[in-house]
């Protein structure tokens, strides 16, 4: 009788360092490895950034995009950009109010894959599992914090969406888009109170939604 072989399943320990999930896989022959991850999920403004990383060399300093400084951050990303694969996309205030939050970020991690410029043998992505990819691929709980292709993604995506909010602080001011990047704070909120929202916001947002009301509200009082 013939017993079919099954390799024993690695088991990586979460203090085994940022490079212990690329290097167990690396053993099994699953490369290159791929790592996805978003930015701006829970900002009521600006775009959704989705981007998928293929580390051609260990990188040193990489963690959760948000954890690092903005200086910091903005080294790392040309060291990724210097020397990895890299795919993007940006998903607009409008696809998200028209699709669902969840669809595109789902639809935007199989779109940023796409866009590698080599196909991966496997994937990584942070928090939740993602149908539909070209190759194997595993959730990784904080994966931005656990695994290094995990966290250069999520500080090409960070970095690409901060520029990108920075450059709309330019044409809406009022905002303060610069600073709060598009996320919920009492400046923020503050600004949608007198302002109302700008196009860039993403009106099924609960907070947009509610200022937009009393906008309406008032104008018809007056």
């Amino acid at each position: 009788m013939t017993v079919a072989f099954r390799p024993r399943p690695s088991v990586v320990r979460r203090d085994s360092g940022i490079y212990a999930y690329e290097r167990a896989l690396a053993r099994r022959g699953l490369t290159p490895i791929a790592g996805v991850d978003e930015a701006g999920r829970g900002a009521c403004a600006g775009p959704l950034v989705v981007a998928a990383v293929i580390l051609r060399k260990e990188i040193n300093g990489l963690g959760d995009s948000k954890l690092l400084s903005a200086p910091v951050r903005e080294r790392l990303y040309e060291r990724i950009v210097d020397t990895a694969h890299v795919g993007v996309v940006v998903i607009p205030p409008g696809e998200i109010d028209a699709r669902g939050l969840h669809k595109c970020n789902v639809s935007g991690m199989r779109r940023a894959v796409a866009r590698l410029s080599c196909d991966p043998g496997y994937i990584l992505t942070d928090g939740f599992p993602v149908p539909g990819l070209p190759a194997p691929s595993l959730a990784v709980w904080k994966g931005d914090q656990v695994a290094a292709c995990v966290a250069a993604a999520s500080i090409v995506a960070k970095v690409t969406r901060d520029r990108l909010m920075v450059a709309l602080d330019d044409d809406y001011p009022l905002y303060g888009f610069a600073e709060h990047k598009g996320y919920v704070t009492p400046q923020h909120r503050l600004a949608l109170g007198a302002h109302g929202p700008c196009p860039h916001h993403r009106y099924s947002f609960v907070t947009v939604a509610r200022e937009m009301g009393e906008n309406e509200m008032g104008a018809g009082v007056a």
